[in-house]
């Protein structure tokens, strides 16, 4: 099969495109044709870093790619749920010891899949499962109910703009921070209201659409230092799940409000095997989700093939890109 490698890591660590045997599958596991996967921070991340840096990063030569879409080529000893020609979505491969996507084909441990959305493309289906579980597990953590006032920080970046339709599938009354005309005008016909973080404080934002008393959940996915911002826009005994919170904090204010922070780490089942089941689960309620019509992934406009892989972690990396950038193989 074809496929794109990387021989070392690095600032300037190419992909080259090379032959790989074709994987034999195990027991519990499906050989996916894979036709498409998105790329990620993570996957840029470990690009970038490397084993030494990241240890969670796949031994050289290293096949990367998380997310993928496809079809069942085969089912090991044991898959029921799954069969030959059966169009499947999940993230499960391109780090520890997980061959990744950015392949022909690649194998999956079953439980890490499901049934691909009817109505999306691959293309489309390609995009959803890191940021789609990541969202949705986000969201479970801090309960939001309907009618709530849910504050998403990041509304239009590969988990905000999941999280932000999510919520307002599940009810809420749902906020979203941005910047410019572009990302206010896609937050708005997500049925949010926009913030523009760089001309609105969070002082102004909470006083105007919460009337001082704050949110009562939020979704940070940009965290780091932004979580200051959190701190201060939660309301009382309010919760704030977030997607990175790898930084040095002041908790003093959450400590004062009495705040609840959770932290999504989704790599945990793949990296532990912990729960695997967990993740084919959420990725089948999100199949339900987008063919009812609430919930629709946003790519970027950039098309890329299999080849040009390297150019599509750049448009990632440049911060050029509004929503996710999808390699087809």
């Amino acid at each position: 099969m074809k496929a794109m490698i990387l021989n070392e890591y690095g600032d300037n660590a190419e992909f080259q495109l090379t032959e790989l045997p074709t994987p034999s599958i195990k027991a519990g596991q499906v050989l996916v044709r894979v036709a498409a996967t998105s790329v990620n921070t993570i996957d840029t991340m470990i690009r970038q870093l490397g084993q030494e840096n990241l240890p969670l990063s796949p031994s050289l030569p290293a096949v990367l790619g998380m997310d993928f879409a496809g079809t069942v080529e085969m089912v090991g000893d044991g898959v029921t749920q799954f069969a030959p020609g059966d169009e499947v979505y999940g993230c499960a491969g391109g780090l520890a010891d997980l061959q990744g996507a950015l392949a022909e084909y690649m194998l999956a441990d079953s439980r890490l899949v499901a049934h691909k959305p009817k109505s999306l493309t691959m293309r489309e289906a390609a995009a959803l499962p890191m940021v789609g579980i990541t969202a949705y597990e986000g969201l479970q953590r801090v309960n939001v109910q309907a009618n709530q006032a849910v504050l998403v920080h990041g509304g239009t970046g590969g988990v905000g703009h999941v999280a932000v339709q999510l919520a307002r599938h599940f009810g809420a009354d749902v906020y979203a921070t941005g910047s410019g005309e572009k990302q206010m005008s896609i937050i708005e016909q997500y049925g949010a209201t926009a913030i523009d973080y760089r001309t609105q404080t969070v002082a102004d934002y909470v006083a105007g659409y919460t009337n001082g008393a704050g949110f009562e959940a939020i979704f940070d996915s940009v965290g780091g230092a932004n979580l200051a911002n959190s701190f201060e826009a939660a309301a009382l005994n309010g919760q704030i799940t977030t997607t990175l919170a790898m930084a040095e904090l002041d908790l003093t204010p959450a400590h004062l409000k009495g705040l609840s922070l959770h932290i999504i780490f989704m790599l945990i089942p793949m990296l532990h095997d912990h729960k695997r089941e967990d993740h084919g689960n959420i990725l089948a309620k999100l199949s339900e989700i987008v063919d009812a019509g609430g919930l629709r992934p946003l790519l970027d406009d950039k098309h890329f093939g299999l080849a040009d892989v390297g150019d599509a972690y750049a448009r990632l990396a440049s911060g050029q890109a509004i929503g996710k950038v999808v390699v087809e193989i």
